[in-house]
């Protein structure tokens, strides 16, 4: 559902931003269309901007968000898109549902694979640029939301292999990974309860609290949008970018300690 009108192609660029009604998506359509560029925000909640163009509509479910994204393709062209659409939670592996983990995949991986699949027709014929928000969740596992791990993982890979495909149509896509972010995407997080987390209970409460504590004492997302556009503007876009020095720095250490010693530190950092 549409909440403003749509104008035709016009000689500003146009970037269509998955999940753009709050947190790193929010900053990302301010952003753009502060700099003068068409935006079209596609999310289950509108972006409160006034110049914001919105879509409503759920990745998790069906070809809404597809449908959007061609047909605002065809009407404003297609120079960039952003998919910064989450869901994260704190479950226990032996205990987590189907349906709850397959929700998570739907949300972080398929709906951007979707959202990808969508944008290529219309970037062909000039190039483009597509940005994933993926996470250092995605190298170092989030203790007791694995499935978010995962789904950053396979969001990563994504990101390398597209541009095997696509660099001939002067296509890039970039997988950005931030750490620790102050949104409320925290408070969001699912988390089950004592009675379904059983005996990991203790332990998964641990990890949620610091987790939370490090999202919230983490970069501000204006920042992490701020790179965003650095990436959309770029005439060389890197596949893979870490948001800031210090998770630059973390994710190289992660690569070349031991993986013993790498599981070591990542669990005193979730009290484990």
């Amino acid at each position: 559902m549409e909440n403003n009108s749509l104008k035709v192609k016009s000689s500003r660029p146009s970037a269509i931003v998955i999940g753009g009604s709050s947190g790193i998506g929010y900053e990302t359509c301010v952003r753009l269309v502060n700099r003068g560029w068409a935006v079209t925000n596609i999310s289950r909640t509108p972006c409160n901007n006034a110049k914001v163009h919105n879509i409503c509509a759920d990745v998790a479910y069906g070809s809404e968000a597809f449908d959007a994204i061609s047909s605002t393709a065809e009407k404003l062209g297609l120079n960039a898109l952003v998919y910064c659409a989450g869901f994260s939670m704190a479950a226990p592996i032996e205990y987590v549902k189907e349906t709850d983990y397959k929700y998570l995949f739907e949300v972080n991986f398929f709906g951007a694979l979707k959202a990808v699949q969508a944008a290529i027709p219309h970037m062909k014929k000039k190039g483009g640029k597509i940005v994933l928000v993926g996470s250092l969740g995605g190298e170092v596992p989030v203790v007791y939301d694995c499935f978010y791990s995962a789904s950053k993982a396979a969001l990563e890979m994504l990101a390398r292999e597209a541009n095997s495909e696509l660099n001939c149509y002067n296509i890039t896509v970039t997988a950005l990974l931030p750490g620790g972010t102050a949104t409320n995407f925290s408070y969001k997080r699912k988390v089950y309860s004592e009675e379904e987390n059983g005996a990991y209970a203790k332990p998964l409460n641990r990890a949620v609290a610091a987790l939370t504590n490090m999202e919230q004492s983490g970069m501000k997302p204006t920042r992490v949008a701020e790179d965003i556009y650095k990436i959309l503007i770029s005439d060389k876009a890197p596949i893979i970018k870490t948001c800031g020095a210090k998770n630059t720095a973390m994710r190289f250490a992660t690569r070349v300690m031991p993986e013993k010693l790498t599981t070591y530190v990542n669990g005193r950092m979730y009290n484990q």
